[in-house]
């Protein structure tokens, strides 16, 4: 049996005196897209947060690949391969689209980081129209694929996606979703949250549901396929 790609097991996490995981534990498989799902204040960026190490642990494990890496800082995690679009895109507006995306393979030599470019075109045509004109110019939906380009560009282990669909139009919604459903048909592992049921259920395999710090619901996509309400109450209830 294969050891899954990303570990959580009983991971607590506090800010000041209010506990806001308490005792979470997961699990990744390589090639999987995983979504969290749960109302405001459930602690689904919490947990997001300290995988990629923005907050600390007190208590469990995290391991990536066997590897333990509960508490390790942000920029240790993102050299190991876990990089995280976070809901602010913190993106460069001045730079150019290009630039940004150059960001996201500062790792690489100079020709891998080109082969990597030409390859997030190809997610982002819309993108490659674009590359010289400077990222606050875009629309939201195009700064968010900015954002997930530039990530791509570090070919993470894991691609850690907190909110992609928030604050886009409709339109965008599609987009992002067709997407991210071409990076998972390529192989990408990823940890998902969204609140937008349909593009969560349009790109994951499975999806867990936090309430109040713990989990307390999940299941496979395919079997609640025709019963998104069940998952509305369960979220909400």
């Amino acid at each position: 049996m294969h050891e899954p790609t990303l570990k959580i097991e009983g991971i607590r996490v506090a800010y000041g005196k209010k506990e806001i995981l308490q005792g979470v534990d997961f699990e990744l498989a390589e090639g999987e897209t995983l979504c969290l799902l749960g109302a405001n204040g459930s602690g689904k960026s919490t947990a997001m947060n300290a995988i990629s190490g923005f907050v600390g642990c007190k208590q469990g494990t995290i391991k990536l690949e066997g590897q333990e890496i509960q508490n390790l800082p942000a920029h240790k995690s993102f050299a190991l391969g876990l990089v995280q679009v976070s809901q602010s895109r913190d993106l460069f507006p001045q730079l150019s689209v290009e630039d940004n995306l150059k960001l996201g393979a500062h790792v690489r030599s100079r020709d891998t980081a080109a082969v990597e470019l030409e390859r997030v075109y190809g997610y982002f045509p819309r993108l490659k129209e674009r590359r010289s004109q400077r990222v606050m110019t875009l629309s939201g939906g195009e700064q968010q694929m900015v954002a997930i380009g530039r990530a791509v560009m570090a070919r993470p282990r894991v691609l850690l996606l907190d909110e992609p669909s928030g604050g886009l139009s409709p339109q965008f919604v599609n987009e992002i979703g067709t997407i991210i459903a071409a990076l998972k048909e390529d192989g990408a592992t990823m940890l998902m949250i969204e609140q937008n049921l349909g593009l969560a259920f349009m790109v994951a395999d499975r999806f867990i549901i936090l309430r109040d710090g713990v989990v307390v619901d999940g299941g496979t996509v395919a079997d609640y396929a025709d019963d998104h309400e069940e998952i509305v109450r369960s979220i909400y209830l």
